[in-house]
């Protein structure tokens, strides 16, 4: 039997700050208006996405053999720590949470929403499920900015609103940006092990230094966007510049395979202290 601490290894708790980043964001945008057992469940939806996505990309990764020669985090399939089949039933669970909450929201606010959340579903099983993945080619970073950064954020903002903004909009694209950079570090950590086994993932097609320099350009997007449209409040966010110069200084010197896991690490946790920063900067404004 899979141990628990097997299943919160699976889990990737380390990618979780990309889930918690935009209800955070869009509960302090909504000030006034936030309404805390709607950001509540709007979390819950977020987390269990987040697990789901990472639980599937163990199966389905798993099952083609391309993690067998991995050199990030333990792959509970690949390593066989745990069957292809509980791993694929960790992943429809964590799905069906996310639904069921979804569901929830949708009756409390929209019904609309429920198109919105088989969307994402969807898109977070076909990222390297089904017969032509297509984070296999190149597209993750695009579907993260739009779910994890863009649906994410706007929808947590939606459900205590009932309104779409511009700002909604405007404070999205840092968390999306950031939330890109995870996953850009992750593929650039895996690049070469990627292009062996068939990947072709947006590392793999850009080239080393090309993907450094997209990392990179994140980072600072995601800055520069909260700077320039939420002056002054938002010269908060800046006292996130140490770390991320640090790792801006990491992924430009050349760092590669294992000595990118721990920038892998500090992204999150970018991610995280970044929109905590964020959300002062939305919430004093």
């Amino acid at each position: 039997m899979t141990s628990l601490s097997t299943w919160l290894l699976g889990a990737r708790p380390k990618t979780l700050p990309a889930a918690v980043a935009p209800v955070l964001v869009a509960t302090a945008l909504a000030k006034s208006g936030a309404r805390p057992l709607m950001a509540l469940l709007a979390l819950i939806v977020s987390l269990a996405l987040q697990v789901a996505v990472n639980y599937a990309n163990d199966y389905s990764d798993g099952v083609r053999g391309s993690d067998t020669d991995r050199i990030g985090p333990t792959r509970l399939v690949a390593s066989g720590l745990a069957s292809a089949q509980s791993v694929k039933q960790a992943a429809l669970f964590s799905f069906f949470i996310a639904g069921l909450v979804g569901l929830t929201l949708a009756f409390l606010t929209s019904w609309w929403l429920i198109v919105v959340g088989a969307i994402s579903i969807a898109a977070a099983w076909a990222y390297t499920g089904g017969k032509s993945p297509y984070g296999y080619n190149g597209y993750g970073e695009i579907s993260v900015f739009i779910f994890f950064g863009l649906v994410a954020t706007m929808g947590s903002f939606y459900v205590q609103t009932q309104t779409i903004t511009l700002k909604s909009f405007l404070v999205a694209v840092p968390i999306g940006c950031i939330a890109c950079a995870i996953l850009a570090v992750n593929n650039l950590r895996d690049r070469e092990k990627d292009a062996q086994v068939g990947k072709r993932t947006l590392a793999v097609r850009l080239g080393d230094r090309s993907s450094r320099n997209f990392y990179i350009g994140l980072l600072v997007l995601a800055e520069l966007v909260a700077l320039v449209i939420f002056l002054p409040m938002s010269l908060i966010t800046l006292a996130s510049l140490p770390l991320m110069y640090s790792l801006i200084r990491g992924v430009n010197q050349g760092a590669q395979g294992q000595a990118l896991i721990p920038v892998l690490v500090k992204t999150g946790q970018l991610q995280l202290l970044f929109s905590l920063l964020f959300s002062i900067a939305l919430w004093l404004s």
